[in-house]
Protein backbone atom coordinates (compact mmCIF):
# COMPACT_ATOMS: atom_id res chain seq x y z
CA UNK A 1 0.00 0.00 0.00
CA UNK A 2 1.55 3.43 -0.94
CA UNK A 3 1.84 5.68 1.59
CA UNK A 4 -0.55 9.01 1.77
CA UNK A 5 2.50 11.69 1.91
CA UNK A 6 1.84 15.30 2.65
CA UNK A 7 1.69 17.65 -0.41
CA UNK A 8 5.12 18.90 -0.82
CA UNK A 9 7.09 16.19 0.59
CA UNK A 10 10.23 15.15 -1.41
CA UNK A 11 11.34 18.76 -1.70
CA UNK A 12 14.23 20.57 -0.20
CA UNK A 13 14.65 23.61 1.84
CA UNK A 14 15.88 26.33 -0.05
CA UNK A 15 19.01 27.79 1.72
CA UNK A 16 18.96 31.32 2.88
CA UNK A 17 21.43 34.11 3.12
CA UNK A 18 23.01 33.15 6.55
CA UNK A 19 25.18 30.58 7.03
CA UNK A 20 23.29 29.08 9.84
CA UNK A 21 21.73 25.47 10.43
CA UNK A 22 18.48 25.73 12.61
CA UNK A 23 17.63 22.99 15.02
CA UNK A 24 14.67 22.76 16.72
CA UNK A 25 13.05 19.55 18.89
CA UNK A 26 9.01 19.30 18.95
CA UNK A 27 6.35 17.34 20.65
CA UNK A 28 3.00 18.18 19.64
CA UNK A 29 3.92 21.91 18.02
CA UNK A 30 1.53 22.02 14.83
CA UNK A 31 0.21 25.03 16.34
CA UNK A 32 3.67 27.01 15.73
CA UNK A 33 5.50 25.13 12.83
CA UNK A 34 3.99 27.15 9.82
CA UNK A 35 4.81 30.67 12.08
CA UNK A 36 7.98 30.13 12.58
CA UNK A 37 9.12 28.47 9.15
CA UNK A 38 7.65 31.14 7.78
CA UNK A 39 9.82 33.48 9.92
CA UNK A 40 13.40 31.82 8.81
CA UNK A 41 12.65 30.96 5.14
CA UNK A 42 15.27 32.94 3.05
CA UNK A 43 17.07 33.20 6.39
CA UNK A 44 18.32 30.28 6.86
CA UNK A 45 20.93 27.95 5.07
CA UNK A 46 19.74 24.35 6.49
CA UNK A 47 16.57 23.81 8.96
CA UNK A 48 16.60 20.27 10.94
CA UNK A 49 14.03 19.18 13.02
CA UNK A 50 13.95 16.05 15.78
CA UNK A 51 10.50 15.17 16.67
CA UNK A 52 9.61 13.46 19.31
CA UNK A 53 6.46 11.24 17.38
CA UNK A 54 4.25 14.01 17.41
CA UNK A 55 0.39 13.06 17.76
CA UNK A 56 -0.76 16.29 15.39
CA UNK A 57 0.38 17.34 11.76
CA UNK A 58 3.88 18.93 13.04
CA UNK A 59 5.88 16.36 10.96
CA UNK A 60 3.18 17.26 7.58
CA UNK A 61 3.79 21.00 7.77
CA UNK A 62 7.74 20.44 8.55
CA UNK A 63 8.13 18.17 5.45
CA UNK A 64 5.44 20.05 3.57
CA UNK A 65 8.60 23.39 4.15
CA UNK A 66 11.39 21.12 3.17
CA UNK A 67 12.96 20.68 6.47
CA UNK A 68 14.96 17.54 7.82
CA UNK A 69 12.88 15.52 9.63
CA UNK A 70 14.23 12.45 12.06
CA UNK A 71 12.62 11.37 15.20
CA UNK A 72 13.64 10.40 18.17
CA UNK A 73 11.94 9.05 21.56
CA UNK A 74 12.57 11.76 24.44
CA UNK A 75 14.65 11.04 27.08
CA UNK A 76 15.46 14.50 28.51
CA UNK A 77 16.04 18.25 27.27
CA UNK A 78 20.11 18.16 27.29
CA UNK A 79 20.11 14.13 25.98
CA UNK A 80 18.05 15.47 22.97
CA UNK A 81 20.06 17.99 21.73
CA UNK A 82 23.39 16.72 22.17
CA UNK A 83 21.80 14.02 19.92
CA UNK A 84 20.67 16.70 17.11
CA UNK A 85 24.27 18.58 17.31
CA UNK A 86 25.72 15.15 17.13
CA UNK A 87 23.59 12.78 14.58
CA UNK A 88 22.14 15.61 12.45
CA UNK A 89 23.53 16.12 9.08
CA UNK A 90 24.66 19.58 9.33
CA UNK A 91 26.73 20.89 7.16
CA UNK A 92 26.13 24.83 7.50
CA UNK A 93 29.36 26.83 9.73
CA UNK A 94 27.11 28.01 12.11
CA UNK A 95 24.80 26.42 14.21
CA UNK A 96 21.42 27.87 15.82
CA UNK A 97 18.92 26.79 18.21
CA UNK A 98 15.93 27.43 17.86
CA UNK A 99 12.17 26.53 20.11
CA UNK A 100 9.51 26.08 17.60
CA UNK A 101 7.56 29.50 19.56
CA UNK A 102 10.24 31.71 18.65
CA UNK A 103 10.33 33.97 16.23
CA UNK A 104 13.57 36.13 14.92
CA UNK A 105 13.54 40.16 14.20
CA UNK A 106 14.34 41.81 11.18
CA UNK A 107 16.99 43.37 12.95
CA UNK A 108 18.32 40.40 14.51
CA UNK A 109 18.15 38.39 11.43
CA UNK A 110 20.36 41.09 9.55
CA UNK A 111 22.90 41.37 12.48
CA UNK A 112 23.37 37.58 13.07
CA UNK A 113 24.19 37.33 9.33
CA UNK A 114 26.51 39.93 9.75
CA UNK A 115 28.43 38.23 12.45
CA UNK A 116 28.53 35.20 11.04
CA UNK A 117 29.88 36.43 8.29
CA UNK A 118 32.73 37.87 9.76
CA UNK A 119 33.22 34.94 12.24
CA UNK A 120 35.42 36.88 14.56
CA UNK A 121 34.03 34.57 17.92
CA UNK A 122 32.93 31.18 18.35
CA UNK A 123 29.06 32.18 19.44
CA UNK A 124 26.68 34.57 20.05
CA UNK A 125 24.18 35.61 22.65
CA UNK A 126 20.93 36.83 22.46
CA UNK A 127 17.98 38.78 23.77
CA UNK A 128 15.44 36.65 24.01
CA UNK A 129 11.67 38.97 24.92
CA UNK A 130 8.94 37.14 26.39
CA UNK A 131 5.31 37.16 24.75
CA UNK A 132 2.35 36.01 27.06
CA UNK A 133 -1.87 36.04 25.89
CA UNK A 134 -0.14 37.51 22.73
CA UNK A 135 1.45 40.65 24.37
CA UNK A 136 5.23 41.63 25.00
CA UNK A 137 6.24 41.61 28.27
CA UNK A 138 9.24 43.78 29.51
CA UNK A 139 10.97 40.13 30.14
CA UNK A 140 14.39 39.91 28.58
CA UNK A 141 16.70 37.19 28.85
CA UNK A 142 20.24 36.95 27.40
CA UNK A 143 20.89 33.52 26.07
CA UNK A 144 23.23 31.87 23.80
CA UNK A 145 21.70 30.28 20.70
CA UNK A 146 24.30 30.39 17.98
CA UNK A 147 27.76 28.66 17.90
CA UNK A 148 30.51 27.50 15.32
CA UNK A 149 29.26 24.09 14.35
CA UNK A 150 30.67 21.29 16.34
CA UNK A 151 32.15 24.09 19.36
CA UNK A 152 29.26 23.51 21.70
CA UNK A 153 27.43 20.69 23.58
CA UNK A 154 24.57 20.90 26.02
CA UNK A 155 24.86 19.71 29.85
CA UNK A 156 22.95 16.82 29.98
CA UNK A 157 20.11 17.34 32.27
CA UNK A 158 16.91 16.09 32.56
CA UNK A 159 14.99 19.74 32.27
CA UNK A 160 16.40 23.06 32.17
CA UNK A 161 19.45 22.17 29.68
CA UNK A 162 22.19 25.07 29.22
CA UNK A 163 24.44 25.29 26.11
CA UNK A 164 28.31 24.86 26.98
CA UNK A 165 30.36 26.58 24.32
CA UNK A 166 34.17 25.77 23.46
CA UNK A 167 34.99 29.40 22.92
CA UNK A 168 34.50 32.99 23.60
CA UNK A 169 30.95 34.72 22.89
CA UNK A 170 29.36 38.12 21.96
CA UNK A 171 25.97 39.84 22.08
CA UNK A 172 23.98 40.06 18.85
CA UNK A 173 21.54 43.45 19.07
CA UNK A 174 18.08 42.10 17.96
CA UNK A 175 14.91 40.63 19.68
CA UNK A 176 14.15 36.81 20.05
CA UNK A 177 9.92 36.80 20.34
CA UNK A 178 9.30 33.84 22.66
CA UNK A 179 5.76 33.16 22.23
CA UNK A 180 5.00 31.57 25.31
CA UNK A 181 2.26 29.18 24.45
CA UNK A 182 -1.35 29.60 21.85
CA UNK A 183 -3.67 29.83 25.26
CA UNK A 184 -3.37 29.29 28.96
CA UNK A 185 -4.41 25.76 28.79
CA UNK A 186 -1.42 25.00 26.95
CA UNK A 187 1.14 27.18 29.37
CA UNK A 188 -0.55 25.43 32.16
CA UNK A 189 -0.10 21.69 30.64
CA UNK A 190 3.42 22.44 29.92
CA UNK A 191 4.44 23.93 33.13
CA UNK A 192 2.69 20.41 34.85
CA UNK A 193 5.29 18.79 32.98
CA UNK A 194 8.00 20.85 33.43
CA UNK A 195 7.53 21.41 37.49
CA UNK A 196 7.44 17.19 37.74
CA UNK A 197 10.74 17.24 35.55
CA UNK A 198 12.46 19.37 37.53
CA UNK A 199 11.09 18.19 41.04
CA UNK A 200 11.96 14.50 39.86
CA UNK A 201 15.67 15.96 39.53
CA UNK A 202 15.64 17.73 43.01
CA UNK A 203 14.68 14.58 44.49
CA UNK A 204 16.93 12.38 42.59
CA UNK A 205 19.90 14.91 43.91
CA UNK A 206 20.85 15.07 39.72
CA UNK A 207 23.24 17.78 39.04
CA UNK A 208 22.55 20.95 37.79
CA UNK A 209 23.01 22.39 33.86
CA UNK A 210 26.00 24.81 35.61
CA UNK A 211 27.77 25.23 38.88
CA UNK A 212 25.36 27.01 40.98
CA UNK A 213 27.26 30.65 42.12
CA UNK A 214 25.28 33.91 43.65
CA UNK A 215 28.54 35.81 42.49
CA UNK A 216 28.25 33.79 38.81
CA UNK A 217 26.78 34.63 35.37
CA UNK A 218 23.19 34.67 35.21
CA UNK A 219 22.71 30.93 34.79
CA UNK A 220 24.94 30.22 37.64
CA UNK A 221 22.39 32.74 39.80
CA UNK A 222 19.38 31.14 38.77
CA UNK A 223 20.77 27.70 39.91
CA UNK A 224 21.96 28.82 43.17
CA UNK A 225 18.75 30.43 43.63
CA UNK A 226 17.01 26.87 42.22
CA UNK A 227 19.25 24.85 45.08
CA UNK A 228 18.71 27.47 47.85
CA UNK A 229 14.88 28.41 47.21
CA UNK A 230 13.04 26.45 49.50
CA UNK A 231 14.87 28.24 52.38
CA UNK A 232 13.94 31.53 51.76
CA UNK A 233 10.99 33.56 53.65
CA UNK A 234 8.01 34.73 51.92
CA UNK A 235 9.92 33.05 48.57
CA UNK A 236 6.84 32.75 46.74
CA UNK A 237 5.25 36.58 47.74
CA UNK A 238 9.65 37.32 47.02
CA UNK A 239 9.03 35.82 43.62
CA UNK A 240 5.95 37.50 42.56
CA UNK A 241 6.99 40.78 43.64
CA UNK A 242 10.05 40.26 41.85
CA UNK A 243 8.55 40.06 38.57
CA UNK A 244 6.33 42.56 38.89
CA UNK A 245 7.93 45.59 40.08
CA UNK A 246 11.84 44.66 39.67
CA UNK A 247 11.16 42.98 36.11
CA UNK A 248 8.39 45.77 35.18
CA UNK A 249 5.65 43.27 34.54
CA UNK A 250 3.04 45.59 35.53
CA UNK A 251 3.76 47.81 32.67
CA UNK A 252 2.02 45.26 30.88
CA UNK A 253 -1.40 45.87 33.12
CA UNK A 254 -3.21 43.15 34.14
CA UNK A 255 -1.75 40.56 31.37
CA UNK A 256 1.80 41.40 33.41
CA UNK A 257 -0.01 40.73 37.03
CA UNK A 258 -1.43 37.34 35.86
CA UNK A 259 1.90 35.92 34.30
CA UNK A 260 3.64 37.14 37.74
CA UNK A 261 1.38 35.74 39.81
CA UNK A 262 1.52 32.56 37.57
CA UNK A 263 5.34 32.56 37.65
CA UNK A 264 5.31 32.19 41.40
CA UNK A 265 2.63 29.30 41.17
CA UNK A 266 5.27 26.92 38.91
CA UNK A 267 7.55 27.61 41.79
CA UNK A 268 5.29 26.32 44.41
CA UNK A 269 4.10 23.89 42.37
CA UNK A 270 7.58 22.50 41.82
CA UNK A 271 7.92 22.36 45.65
CA UNK A 272 4.85 20.54 46.35
CA UNK A 273 6.03 17.96 44.35
CA UNK A 274 9.61 18.12 45.60
CA UNK A 275 7.64 16.92 49.13
CA UNK A 276 5.26 14.80 47.67
CA UNK A 277 7.92 12.51 46.74
CA UNK A 278 9.56 12.75 49.59
CA UNK A 279 7.13 11.90 51.51
CA UNK A 280 5.48 8.99 49.45
CA UNK A 281 8.68 7.87 48.90
CA UNK A 282 8.48 7.45 45.51
CA UNK A 283 7.88 8.94 41.85
CA UNK A 284 5.02 10.57 40.03
CA UNK A 285 3.51 7.47 37.63
CA UNK A 286 4.80 7.91 33.52
CA UNK A 287 2.32 9.90 32.20
CA UNK A 288 2.00 9.79 28.22
CA UNK A 289 1.03 12.93 26.94
CA UNK A 290 -0.45 12.82 23.44
CA UNK A 291 2.50 10.71 21.88
CA UNK A 292 2.03 9.86 18.40
CA UNK A 293 3.19 6.81 16.34
CA UNK A 294 6.70 6.66 14.56
CA UNK A 295 5.96 8.09 11.46
CA UNK A 296 8.21 5.88 8.53
CA UNK A 297 8.30 8.77 5.92
CA UNK A 298 11.45 10.01 8.05
CA UNK A 299 14.56 8.59 9.73
CA UNK A 300 14.45 6.66 12.87
CA UNK A 301 16.15 6.84 15.84
CA UNK A 302 16.38 5.12 18.63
Amino acid sequence: MQADFPRGYGIHWMPGVAPVAVVMISLNEAHNMEAVLANLEGWAQEVFLVDSHSADDTVDIALRHGVHVVQRRFRGFGDQWNFALRELPITAPWTMKLDPDERLSDELKRNLADAMRRGEVDGFTLQRRLWFMGRPLPVRQEILRVWKTGRCRFSDVLVNEHPLLDGRSIPVVGELEHHDSPDLEHWLHKQNKYTTAEALAAVRGDALSVQPSLFGGSAQRRMWLKRHFFKIPFRYALVFLYYLVFAGVWRAGRVGLIWARLRADVYRFRQYKIFEMQVTGRAPGKRVYALGHPDLRVRQFD
